[in-house]
């Protein structure tokens, strides 16, 4: 079920809140979707590699990188690491890089954008606060739902059974 989005929008219209970005798909993984892990950094991603050396079974982590284009907070390295602990998916507010290798993981990721440059490490960032992207609040604990149609919220599970 490639287009998983527009059913689940149909069938749960009042449940749902659509993230108003569009998004460029760099993973394998389509559609994704998981319980929502936030993080709030600007062109340092040393939290990153942080959250994503823990279990992201059923998880999918969104960073809030206030849209910068300077630095990219993911790539291939992280990518690996995400998909060896199981997480579902990253979307970032931001960019990536190794755009090539991306593709090869059974990970989903949306990004921005692409940026060839990699971050200065000064261990800065906030995790699990509530995000505003857009004109969108997006909290820890949220469930998120994405494919190439864009990025869903729910407070609560949504059932992917559309029949």
């Amino acid at each position: 079920m490639d287009d998983l989005l527009p059913d689940l929008c149909d069938r749960y219209e009042s449940l749902v809140r659509w993230l108003p970005i569009q998004w460029t798909d760099y993973g394998k993984k389509r559609p994704f979707y998981g319980q929502v892990v936030t993080l709030r950094c600007f062109e340092d991603n040393s939290f990153v590699r942080d959250i994503l050396s823990e279990d992201g079974t059923n998880k999918v982590l969104i960073i809030d990188g206030h849209a910068s284009f300077h630095h990219a907070l993911l790539g291939d390295k992280l990518a690996e690491l995400a998909q060896n602990n199981h997480w579902q998916g990253i979307i970032i507010n931001g960019c990536v890089r190794d755009v090539s290798l991306l593709s090869s993981f059974e990970l989903g990721i949306k990004a921005l954008g692409c940026c060839p440059l990699k971050t200065e490490k000064r261990q800065t960032g906030e995790r699990d606060v509530m995000l505003t992207l857009g004109d969108l609040m997006i909290y820890p604990g949220d469930y998120v739902y994405a494919d190439l149609n864009g990025v869903i919220f729910s407070q609560h599970p949504l059932s992917l059974n559309t029949e």
